[in-house]
């Protein structure tokens, strides 16, 4: 049974969530605030987490990029803004997805949903196909198993979809892939989002695993085309 936390200060909106999921016999938490939801997130262990941007005490940014320090957790930012920047913005800080309200709650459930079983299918491949098994290039090294990453040693903590993005790449090297190819490929052909979330993804992945990120050595750019991983080294 999935273990849901909801964040909204609005507590009609988190009662009609919580109403909706708790039809789907899934455990649901409830939050009001920024603080209460850290504290609730360092807490317990969730499958995801619906969080609002406009929180009182600390706000859902604020929030999601506090989780991303110590957990993968996927989480769904809830906005009442339609701009394009508060959703990248909310990408930036490490969300997996937004839904802007007013929303559908059956199209929030459908989008958790295929959170959840990506997430269940990734763990079910590595588990069949990949078990124990470190890809090494350089310095760089992923668990393929539990979704970890290394860098000269040191493990630096990546989102379930920054690791998704860079596990496709270094397992197909040299190989480029658009950023729509990328969007399908990780996200799902039935993804809203654009091909920014791509940009946004690998720019977070620059930043936490290249020395010097705007002098990428791993994750390249093939100007008009799209990303790739260079090896050019024996690696695995």
């Amino acid at each position: 049974m999935a273990k849901i936390l909801v964040v909204d200060d609005e507590k009609m909106i988190v009662k009609g969530i919580r109403f909706s999921l708790l039809q789907e016999q899934w455990e649901v938490d409830c939050a009001y605030d920024g603080e209460e939801a850290l504290r609730m997130a360092e807490e317990n262990t969730y499958d995801m987490i619906l969080l609002d941007i406009m929180l009182p005490k600390m706000n859902g940014l604020e929030v999601c990029q506090q989780i991303r320090e110590f957990s993968n957790v996927p989480i769904i930012m809830l906005t009442a803004k339609g701009e394009d920047m508060d959703k990248i913005m909310g990408l930036e800080y490490g969300a997996d997805d937004y839904v802007t309200k007013p929303f559908n709650i059956l199209e929030v459930k459908a989008r958790m949903k295929a959170i959840m079983r990506r997430s269940q299918k990734t763990a079910e491949e590595s588990g069949e196909k990949e078990k124990n098994l470190i890809l090494s290039s350089g310095d760089l090294k992923l668990d393929a198993e539990n979704g970890r990453v290394f860098v000269r040693g040191r493990e630096v903590n990546v989102t379930a979809k920054e690791f998704d993005v860079l596990h496709l790449l270094v397992t197909n090297p040299n190989q480029v892939y658009s950023r729509d190819r990328l969007l399908s490929l990780i996200w799902g052909p039935e993804y809203p989002g654009d091909a920014r979330t791509v940009d946004v993804h690998i720019r977070r992945l620059r930043e936490k695993i290249e020395e010097n990120p705007s002098e990428p050595k791993y994750v390249q750019t093939k100007w008009g085309v799209g990303y790739f991983y260079r090896q050019d080294e024996e690696a695995f």
